[in-house]
């Protein structure tokens, strides 16, 4: 899926994924050059992955693949994404999916209501 103007989006990051990035990164040494791609063209305007029906929030997941494991994208990461505005993402979470074989609609609600509260109460917002 791509956003039809060319330009640039600003991406946030929840602590959950910054948390869980940097557990990953523990074991899998490429995670970060792994999903820079993905990000980059994130940044670019080009919505990736399947939209995830059934919430309230434009959430996509997008897979990416493992490249500590060699076994492609179907045994590799899973980035969830909030497009919070028409120029705004919020990357919500990551994990593997050798890890973990999924994620609730309860717990990335209860993410993005957490990172919602943090930015309404951080200075100066």
């Amino acid at each position: 899926m791509t956003n039809n103007s060319n330009s640039v989006f600003h991406i946030d990051y929840t602590s959950e994924f910054k948390r869980n990035l940097r557990a990953l990164a523990k074991k899998y040494r490429h995670i970060r050059a792994d999903i820079q791609p993905l990000i980059n063209q994130l940044q670019t305007g080009t919505l990736i992955g399947n939209q995830v029906k059934g919430s309230i929030y434009t959430l996509f997941k997008s897979r990416a693949k493992n490249s500590d494991i060699k076994k492609g994208k179907s045994s590799g990461y899973r980035l969830i994404y909030w497009q919070k505005t028409s120029h705004h993402l919020i990357l919500v979470t990551i994990y593997s999916k050798l890890d973990q074989s999924d994620i609730s609609a309860q717990k990335i609600q209860r993410i993005i209501k957490n990172f919602s509260q943090v930015v309404q109460d951080a200075p100066g917002v």
